[in-house]
């Protein structure tokens, strides 16, 4: 058993490590081109923030890695003071609720946008057959309705992103289940 925590650490760590880089590359290369308008996940604050937490919790992975590699291989610690134990407890806390915002924030955007541009393809196309109708002389060319497909495409991708970031949230969860074990077995701050 005490051989058995840091290996499932490390790998928990790693599946982090890869689920965080591969939401941060899919949110990164989603865009589209409409009418010469490039659509980029920039534009919207919450696909920035997602990508923001899959880099954070990037990070943290790859940092925490040669630590945990040095723990699985020789079962001791690299740093021995006994605030290794406390660090990996707090941060692997802290590093969770941020990919879990992440999370949330991602869905929620992509979801709720996608619903509003499909509303408002919606609204565009009634008004231009209200004024075809009315025989109002309109240009079909500036105001023609868009294929709603790309917008959907590009929210998907969003939605998709922000799934494997979960997978990511959830794997550090795992592990700070792991590491709240591994430091109640020390001695911890008052012991």
């Amino acid at each position: 058993m005490a051989k058995a925590i840091p290996a499932l650490v490390l790998v928990f760590r790693i599946f982090t490590l890869v689920a965080c880089v591969v939401s941060g590359l899919l949110l990164a290369l989603d865009n589209f081109t409409d009418d010469g308008e490039n659509f980029h996940f920039y534009d919207f604050i919450s696909f920035r923030y997602v990508l923001c937490a899959a880099a954070i919790g990037a990070a943290y992975s790859l940092l925490q890695l040669p630590f945990n590699i040095y723990y699985t291989c020789t079962n001791k610690r690299l740093i021995r003071n006994g605030c290794m134990p406390n660090f990996d407890f707090y941060s692997d806390k802290v590093v969770t609720l941020v990919l879990a915002s992440g999370v949330g924030a991602g869905f929620a955007a992509a979801f709720e946008l996608k619903k509003a541009f499909k509303l408002l393809l919606a609204l565009i196309a009634f008004a231009q057959l209200a004024a075809q109708s009315a025989d109002y002389d309109v240009d079909n060319t500036s105001t023609s309705v868009q294929d709603p497909s790309k917008y959907n495409h590009f929210f998907d991708m969003a939605i998709i992103s922000s799934g494997i970031l979960l997978v990511g949230a959830v794997c550090t969860a795992v592990v700070s289940i792991l590491t709240s074990i591994t430091r109640t077995s020390n001695s911890g701050f008052f012991g």
